[in-house]
């Protein structure tokens, strides 16, 4: 069969994903970003709900794989996706507990076409539980492990850290570690497996570290008064004299060290203080930072080790030398967005252009084995945009 990959650690994988919002496009992503060839099945125009761009060129998590218009409710439709999952190696779905069962596309069915197939499910609350059939979103599920609790200032409102954490660190990470685990266990038993990727599992396994130390007293369980929630003098950001910040996260004693002496208040902290005389120092450090701008601290610290370092917008980001010389950041069709990470030195990633919804319907379909396709399409049961790029 044809491949799409372009390269890369996973070239010649084939990943079905079932078009959605948040973590499991984001998963969809990160493996076609290592090669694998992903299609998307999207639904048909005036059906896909909520969009994160106005624009769906911009919407840079479709990144990088095919896309094919099927209307899932008719079982012509299903006849072909299940023709599609017997091929594929990875299936990805995002949506609620039941519905690829009653789609007819549930992990039963499927891996009986299919006994090979990773069948790689991705919510919020897991496939089981008091709250599985319950909406919800990232700050949702964060809250209810603790970790959105723990972020933010004291007398102060939880902070909300993007979707970073629950999305995208508690949910996709975790459902592409759980992709490639069980790709490696394939390799020896041959045999497929469905992957339950809850968001609040990741997300609680994230806090591990903090669990410990509230386990042994080193955490206090109240926002703002522990060691890396901010509430700390020496791991926080200051405002500079012209209205920006730097990040100040001198952890260690001997950054404590180097921070202070370069600040000149060596002499007033020769060493970190204890919790008593966190607001003294952290008047001062405020104060001598707020002398200067961002740029002549950046300069003072360019050749000190004290993890002292400026807080770029997102703008500023792609070009600063720090990112620009490591090409932390890429353009693809005149986007700036972020290149695929880790970094591999034999099979390189690559971040591919965003497809519209059934751009690639005729093509990718035929590639992947469905022979019927002039019926569907003349049904309207699939659909083709034609419109690749916008």
């Amino acid at each position: 069969m044809p491949e799409h990959s372009t390269g890369g650690p996973l070239h010649g994988l084939r990943v079905l994903e079932f078009a959605g919002l948040g973590p499991a496009p984001f998963a969809g992503m990160v493996l076609a970003d290592y090669g694998a060839d992903v299609l998307v099945i999207d639904r048909p125009p005036g059906r896909t709900g909520f969009s994160v761009t106005r624009q769906p060129r911009f919407d840079l998590v479709r990144r990088g794989r095919r896309s094919a218009i099927l209307d899932l409710t008719d079982g012509r439709a299903t006849d072909a996706a299940l023709e599609l999952a017997a091929v594929a190696d990875v299936l990805i779905e995002g949506f609620r507990p039941g519905v690829m069962e009653r789609l007819g596309l549930g992990p039963d069915v499927c891996l009986a076409r299919n006994p090979r197939l990773l069948y790689a499910r991705m919510t919020g609350w897991g496939q089981h539980g008091i709250t599985s059939e319950r909406a919800g979103h990232d700050l949702n599920y964060i809250g209810v492990t603790g970790a959105l609790h723990a972020i933010g200032r004291a007398g102060a409102s939880p902070t909300a850290p993007l979707n970073l954490v629950g999305d995208f660190g508690g949910g996709a990470m975790f459902l592409v570690a759980g992709v490639l685990a069980a790709l490696w266990e394939r390799q020896r038993s041959g045999s497929g497996q469905v992957i339950d990727a809850a968001i609040v599992d990741g997300t609680a396994l994230l806090t591990t570290m903090v669990y410990g130390m509230l386990a042994d007293g080193s955490w206090i369980d109240e926002p703002g008064r522990n060691l890396l929630d901010g509430s700390c003098p020496w791991y926080d950001s200051y405002p500079t004299a012209d209205g920006k910040w730097v990040a100040v996260a001198a952890l260690e004693p001997k950054f404590f060290a180097a921070l202070v002496v370069t600040l000149g208040i060596a002499e007033e902290f020769p060493e970190q203080p204890d919790r008593a005389r966190w607001p003294v120092l952290r008047t001062v450090l405020a104060e001598v930072i707020g002398r200067h701008s961002r740029a002549h601290w950046e300069s003072t610290f360019a050749g000190v080790d004290a993890c002292v370092t400026p807080v770029l917008s997102l703008g500023e980001a792609p070009a600063a030398p720090v990112n620009a010389r490591r090409q932390v950041f890429d353009t693809v069709d005149g986007t700036v967005q972020p290149a695929p990470a880790p970094r591999f030195s034999r099979t390189p990633g690559h971040a591919g252009s965003v497809r519209l919804p059934g751009a690639d319907t005729t093509q990718a379909l035929s590639d992947w084995g469905i022979s019927n396709m002039a019926q569907l399409l003349e049904a309207e049961v699939a659909i083709d945009s034609g419109s690749g790029r916008s």
